[in-house]
């Protein structure tokens, strides 16, 4: 569950994402998503209104901060022998109570932030895709299912596919 050793030579917490900009290194999904919107002019920003901006703000720091760590606990507990798949019962609770609050969330709108695609949907996407491999995500949440179905579907995610080759989930 390590990131390879040449991660090392670039970081020295090995760890994956990772950008450099302007010679120096920058580490933390939800930073590297707010630079690159800052370099984009906005473009998949916080949206106008202050209801979508106030949702796009929330999800952007929801993904890390509340809906991963049970997933990566989940994922944790799967590899320790003899107790781990016990565990394991215990957190999909909890996993379960995120599921819920994003299947509600996306049942009025087709995006995470309002009625256009933004960093907050690209910081959700994994979460959303770790919980449909690994943590039970599946069509009983018809509108997660959609709201992923319409992320596959998008040009640049296919062209991303295309470029680095199979999503593989840890």
């Amino acid at each position: 569950m390590f990131a390879p050793p040449s991660l090392r030579a670039v970081h020295p917490l090995g760890k994956s994402p990772v950008v450099e900009v302007d010679g120096r290194t920058l580490v933390e999904t939800g930073a590297i998503i707010e630079y690159l919107v800052a370099r984009a002019d906005g473009r998949f920003g916080p949206l106008a209104d202050e209801t979508g901006a106030l949702r796009y703000r929330q999800f952007l720091h929801y993904a890390e901060g509340s809906v991963m760590p049970p997933l990566l606990l989940k994922l944790a507990l799967g590899r320790v022998p003899l107790f781990g798949k016990a565990a394991q019962r215990r957190i999909q609770p909890m996993i379960d109570v995120h599921l819920d609050f994003i299947e509600r969330e996306l049942g009025g709108r087709p995006w995470f932030a309002g009625d256009s695609i933004s960093a907050a949907d690209v910081m959700m996407s994994f979460p959303i895709e770790a919980a449909r491999s690994r943590a039970g995500l599946d069509r009983s949440r018809p509108a997660t299912i959609d709201w992923l179905d319409r992320v596959h579907a998008r040009p640049a995610y296919q062209a991303a596919l295309q470029a680095g080759g199979p999503y593989a989930y840890a």
